[in-house]
């Protein structure tokens, strides 16, 4: 029998996903703090939207771009939220930001070619590089700066096969929010090795210490930005399915021709959705962002106090990426946090080798949860 092809085999499952079946393997109390999800509900204003839609008969193929209202709610938002200016012709409407970034990677990274990323960084962009049969490429980031964005690290790594960068800001998974310089040097780069620039910018909505701006609005070269956008996170609508695709319409409309032979178009019944969530009444979002600041700054305070753990200040997402002072590698080490104390994180491996012998913390949980979370992790690291 013909075994399955390299570019499938080659693709690792994620450790957040080995944590994740764990933990559901196990039958006593776990604070569950590994999965990037919010915990809040979409709200109601977006769900009765989205079923008077489907009552209305919105129940069927869109054009393969979405809808042409979707489309401009979505480059509204862009221009109004983040500074990022393009025309509806310029936008892909996608299943989920995963959808975007799968085919942002096939539209611009050719066999052999390198996608490039700073590290650590999500696996995701690891298996999406295998799927265009290019060649993932981690650079590391120096943990002693709290891996903020060095640009010359990555600007020295660009060779003639480079063909895209992956940056994402906020970071997933430290929180970082990369410095404006450090993005401009790292495009004006990719701009001079003729490679594109893939902005992951599904966290940018969860921004707190500065305003968002998008990398495309930071440049002088556009162009040579993707932009991959997402109502999941932000919108707590993970479930909808509901990204986007934003860049040089060249490039859209070949991204565009691929997904004819994938899925086609995203959800009507999702984009109508997410035409609410991004035009309609605001309050319901607000008042998640406020609680995610509040927990990031509980989670940033609780951990300074406790002996043996640090981790840099999350700056937006909702992640803190914890070093704890022992000495093991850190999926073992998050398997005996589960097992021995029960609580669940994501180990640091699962984002490449920058992220060996560190744990990410998702503070997308109740601050009753994260304060018995964090009594759990201190009590384990008490104790190994």
């Amino acid at each position: 029998m013909h075994e399955p092809t390299d570019r499938v085999r080659r693709a690792e499952r994620s450790k957040i996903r080995v944590m994740f079946d764990l933990a559901e393997a196990t039958d006593r109390d776990l604070v569950r703090l590994e999965v990037g999800e919010p915990d809040f509900d979409t709200p109601e204003h977006v769900v009765a939207a989205a079923a008077e839609a489907a009552r209305d008969g919105a129940t069927h193929y869109t054009p393969n771009a979405g809808l042409p209202e979707t489309r401009r709610a979505i480059r509204d938002a862009m221009a109004d939220d983040y500074g990022v200016e393009h025309g509806i012709d310029e936008i892909a409407v996608t299943v989920g930001g995963m959808e975007a970034l799968h085919l942002a990677t096939l539209s611009v990274v050719g066999p052999g070619e390198e996608l490039l990323y700073p590290g650590p960084a999500w696996p995701n962009y690891e298996t999406q590089a295998f799927l265009a049969d290019g060649r993932p490429v981690e650079v590391p980031m120096p943990a002693e700066s709290g891996y903020a964005l060095d640009a010359d690290r990555l600007t020295d790594r660009m060779g003639p096969e480079t063909a895209a960068v992956v940056l994402t800001t906020p970071s997933n998974p430290t929180g970082r929010v990369f410095d404006p310089d450090a993005i401009r040097a790292v495009v004006e780069a990719a701009d001079e090795h003729d490679a594109y620039v893939v902005a992951d910018e599904v966290y940018a909505g969860l921004t707190y210490d500065r305003d968002p701006r998008g990398i495309a609005a930071l440049t002088g070269h556009p162009g040579h930005v993707l932009t991959v956008g997402s109502c999941s996170k932000t919108y707590a609508m993970t479930g909808w399915r509901l990204g986007w695709l934003a860049g040089d319409r060249s490039v859209i409309d070949e991204a565009v021709k691929v997904r004819e032979s994938t899925t086609a178009c995203a959800s009507s019944v999702a984009q109508h959705a997410a035409i609410e969530a991004l035009t309609g009444p605001q309050e319901p979002f607000e008042e998640m962002y406020d609680a995610f600041e509040r927990r990031r700054d509980y989670v940033a305070d609780r951990i300074a106090d406790i002996d043996g753990l640090s981790a840099p200040r999350p700056e937006g997402a909702f992640y803190a990426f914890l070093d704890p002072d022992v000495e093991a590698d850190s999926l073992p080490f998050a398997k005996y946090l589960l097992t021995e104390h029960g609580v669940v994180l994501a180990p640091g491996s699962g984002f490449g080798t920058a992220g060996e012998g560190r744990l990410r913390l998702s503070f997308a949980n109740s601050m009753d949860r994260l304060e018995e979370g964090l009594d759990r992790i201190e009590a384990g690291i008490e104790a190994y």
